[in-house]
Formats: C-alpha cells, sequence, structure tokens
C-alpha cells in the first residue's frame, strides 16, 4: 500500500512537471510569435521630401559590389507613404506585418498584409504605404544595384491615396 501511494505521488509530480512544461513552451511561443511583430529595429523618421507622414526605414544590406543588392525594413504608420518612385532593376517587398496599400501608375490601389510580397518591374512608377487605420512593416529588396537604386518623385496626394476602390 505504501509502494502504492508513492508510486502515484512519483506520477503526479511528473505528470504535474510535464504540465508545467508545457504551459511554459506555449508562453514562450506566444512571446516568440509577439516579438515577430517587431523582428528589426525601427529607423530613424524619413524624409519629409520622400515620405507623407511618419516612415521609419532601417538599412539591413548595404549594396555593394559583391551582392549588388539593397535590403531593408520600413515601418510606416497608418496613413504613411512613400512619394511615387522608380527603382532601375525593380523593387520586392515582403510584408511583416500590419495592412499597407501600394499602386502601380495607371492601376487600381491594392491591399498588402503581413505575409504578401509584392514586386514592382523595373523603371515602373509605383509607391506604397501604410492603410488609413493600421501601420504596416515591410522589408524591401532592391536587386541589381550597380543600375542605380531609385528615382524619387512627386507627393501621393490625399486624393490618389484616397481613391481606393
Amino acid at each position: 500500500m505504501k509502494t502504492t501511494k508513492i508510486l502515484a505521488a512519483v506520477l503526479l509530480l511528473f505528470i504535474w512537471q510535464g504540465c508545467n512544461s508545457k504551459n511554459k513552451k506555449q508562453n514562450n511561443m506566444e512571446q516568440d510569435e509577439t516579438a515577430l511583430n517587431n523582428i528589426f529595429p525601427i529607423g530613424e523618421k524619413g524624409s519629409a521630401e520622400w515620405f507623407t507622414g511618419n516612415a521609419y526605414p532601417t538599412s539591413l544590406l548595404e549594396a555593394d559590389s559583391i551582392y549588388t543588392t539593397l535590403a531593408g525594413n520600413v515601418y510606416f504608420e497608418p496613413g504613411a507613404r512613400s512619394n511615387w518612385h522608380t527603382h532601375p532593376s525593380g523593387q520586392i517587398l515582403i510584408i511583416t506585418d500590419g495592412i499597407g496599400y501600394y499602386q502601380i501608375e495607371g492601376q487600381s490601389i491594392e491591399v498588402m498584409k503581413k505575409g504578401d510580397v509584392v514586386k514592382f518591374p523595373p523603371n515602373i512608377r509605383h509607391w506604397h504605404g501604410a492603410s488609413p487605420d493600421v501601420g504596416v512593416q515591410q522589408l524591401y529588396i532592391i536587386p541589381n544595384t550597380e543600375q542605380g537604386i531609385v528615382e524619387w518623385m512627386e507627393v501621393v496626394t490625399d486624393e490618389e491615396y484616397n481613391n481606393k476602390k
């Protein structure tokens, strides 16, 4: 009888430790998921010459003669957006959090959200930024930087930005 009680106590201890361990793992996973919202630091506020509203670009990979690729992260606060611009070799965006808009000249405004990949062809005028109510965080990749990086153009007006159909 005494042996049975000891075995039962040991069994309960193992069950309790297993449950406690599972809860710790679950809590750590939830914290890790939250941490992914800001996988890169928010940079300095971007120039009003290139952005409307508050945008915070951070360079992650400087262009060089070996990789000829530029990469970075931009956090756009709600309503913030880039000016119209082009890239000689195109641009790729990977949306890591939030909801944003983008537009290629002559086309309708499109929504982009976490997990989306958006490609802008070479030398095509476009803009991108946050939705009016939710910010957006995006990775940008600019390949073949030996051909140039970006040509900034005019501001995206409120009328253009609000012309989402």
